[in-house]
């Protein structure tokens, strides 16, 4: 089992009045198969694991020593224990990420962020995928999703099986209605600042080969 921490949806959905059993189900076997095929046909690996841990062990594996790496903010991250490792500094990794933290100029941490959108690999969440096989995301101001369309060498997206859901409409529902009251409630209570619907992406297709990887977990995990 992956981490419940102070912001995993357990403890979030009470105040967020979101209908829990309708957007964080887990779904058939069959359901899970599927969506995995409709991916692969739209350009995107998937490798598919049982918890949390399994996909950090999945990270270790397939993200190379002294690599870049960024990652846009997620609970999933958290929850998986990727955050608590890279900041153990045992990873071997470059992160952008602390980079950028280390920047006390506000115009020029802006910019190493700009900038780090373009790493060799940027790691995030999902907050919907649809059976047919699009991804979608949404950020306030654009800095978890920047990465996805073309900047970064490679794509890895992390995520639960409890983001599944039956076409594209519900998967921009789900995101409407369950993942942005959650993460209001977290922005509003870790940064004193309500989170917004700012900037969209739908990942439908992935041309160059190897690009995107979604490690998919057999877990609820973030919102």
């Amino acid at each position: 089992m992956s981490k419940i921490t102070e912001y995993s949806a357990t403890n979030v959905v009470p105040e967020a009045h979101v209908d829990a059993e309708k957007w964080n189900r887990i779904p058939s076997d069959k359901e899970v198969a599927n969506t995995i095929l409709a991916l692969q046909r739209r350009g995107i690996k998937v490798i598919h694991v049982k918890n949390g841990q399994n996909a950090l062990d999945i990270l270790k594996t397939i993200i190379p020593q002294n690599a870049e790496v960024m990652d846009g903010a997620s609970v999933t991250l958290v929850e998986i224990g990727y955050r608590e490792f890279l900041d153990s500094g045992q990873s071997g990794w470059k992160s952008l990420r602390a980079t950028v933290h280390a920047e006390s100029d506000y115009t020029k941490r802006r910019e190493l962020r700009r900038k780090s959108m373009t790493a060799q690999y940027f790691i995030s969440g999902v907050n919907a995928i649809a059976q047919t096989g699009e991804l979608v995301a949404c950020d306030t101001g654009g800095s978890r999703v920047g990465a996805w369309h073309f900047a970064a060498r490679r794509l890895i997206l992390v995520c639960g099986v409890n983001k599944i859901v039956p076409t594209l409409d519900d998967a921009l529902s789900r995101v409407r209605e369950y993942a942005y009251p959650l993460e209001n409630i977290r922005a509003t209570k870790k940064y004193g600042e309500s989170s917004k619907l700012g900037k969209w992406v739908i990942l439908a297709q992935e041309s160059e080969e190897d690009r995107v990887t979604v490690v998919l977990i057999d877990e609820s995990l973030g919102y």
